[in-house]
């Protein structure tokens, strides 16, 4: 999503030749598939044509992978879990983060010869991309899974690992960030006043040494932007956690198309390559470059934070489970009237200060 942004303000960098410049720095590196969206019992939006980009609104998955160092294909699940819904004007899109948690339903496929299980959805990825299947295999799995749980069709998928988001970060040079409220890093720790990797087992009550992020609002480090979007350990646990995630997102937009990156061609140009090594993408056998442009009027003040569940956990059979307001909450976005749902509903907003930044 941070590409969109830039994409969007490029015809002021010099013209139409810049525009299609820059966009080729994406569009030659990033992997695609039709294999997603176009499977058989199709996993497409039915009222619009594949290949065509829809003139109404839009729904577009995005997966997050969880990746270690030494892991391979068949190894990561999809840690972040968000749909985007884009209004019918392509200019605003809100952004709903599904529970990484969440027991639900994994289909079957029998081409993948992956047999029906209950379990939390993000292992639909990881049985998707085993055995060879890699990345195409998991985010069909994982879009079949999450169809199944909100209802909702899919115009794009997008696969994006956690080193992508790195490379990304540190082309733009870190992001401003706030921090609404002190956390602490089961990753880092502070050893002898040097911040220092934390190898091994992952804590789960706070270090002596842990690395803490406080209160306020700052300039970030692109490490320190990731780890902050990884912070879990609180009152809210994945919540908080998914909130981080949507405020760096509109953080690097906001970043993207600022004087700053826009006025400088090369950054531009460094930015684009980075999201286009780091991205996989099915766009419905809508061509890459037309997908983009076609969402060019996003904007970072247009991303809009939706809380699932109320933003804490909700307890379910065996886990966690979704509630009946995030069901109708789905049922309004599958139905394109979500804004609607919103305006009878606006607590289901993010509207703290950390969200806002």
């Amino acid at each position: 999503m941070t590409t969109f942004g830039v994409v969007m303000a490029l015809v002021g960098v010099g013209g139409i030749v810049s525009v299609k410049y820059f966009l080729g720095q994406l569009t030659s590196n990033i992997q695609t598939t039709s294999s997603v969206l176009n499977a058989s019992g199709g996993l497409g939006n039915s009222t619009t044509k594949a290949g065509e980009l829809p003139k109404g609104a839009m729904n577009m998955l995005l997966l997050g992978l969880d990746t270690r160092t030494g892991w391979g294909e068949g190894e990561s699940r999809s840690d972040t879990i968000m749909i985007l819904h884009i209004t019918a004007s392509h200019d605003k899109a809100y952004m709903i983060s599904i529970p990484r948690d969440t027991v639900a339903k994994i289909p079957a496929d029998e081409e993948m010869g992956v047999r029906e299980q209950t379990t939390k959805i993000n292992a639909a990825y990881l049985f998707g991309s085993q055995n060879g299947r890699g990345w195409q295999g998991g985010a069909k799995l994982a879009t079949k899974a999450i169809h199944e749980l909100t209802g909702i069709e899919f115009d794009g998928v997008v696969v994006i690992d956690f080193n992508g988001f790195k490379g990304i970060l540190e082309a733009m040079g870190g992001v401003r960030l706030c921090v609404d409220k002190e956390m602490w890093s089961s990753h880092y720790l502070v050893k002898n006043g040097k911040i220092e990797y934390a190898h091994g087992a992952d804590p789960k009550s706070k270090p002596r040494d842990a690395l803490v992020f406080k209160k306020g609002c700052r300039e970030m480090q692109p490490w320190e932007a990731l780890e902050f979007s990884r912070l879990r350990h609180s009152t809210n646990g994945d919540y908080d956690r998914q909130r981080h995630q949507q405020q760096l997102l509109r953080a690097m937009a906001k970043k993207a198309s600022s004087a700053g990156i826009m006025g400088n061609p090369s950054k531009v140009a460094k930015i684009l390559a980075a999201a286009g090594k780091s991205l996989k993408m099915d766009t419905n056998n809508v061509p890459v470059d037309n997908f983009i442009f076609g969402l060019k009027g996003l904007a970072a003040g247009d991303l809009i934070p939706i809380k699932t569940n109320g933003g804490t956990f909700s307890p379910g059979d065996g886990g966690e489970a979704i509630n009946d307001d995030t069901r109708a909450l789905f049922e309004a976005t599958s139905a394109d009237k979500l804004p609607e749902f919103l305006l009878r509903h606006p607590e289901n907003v993010i509207t703290d200060g950390a969200a806002a930044s």
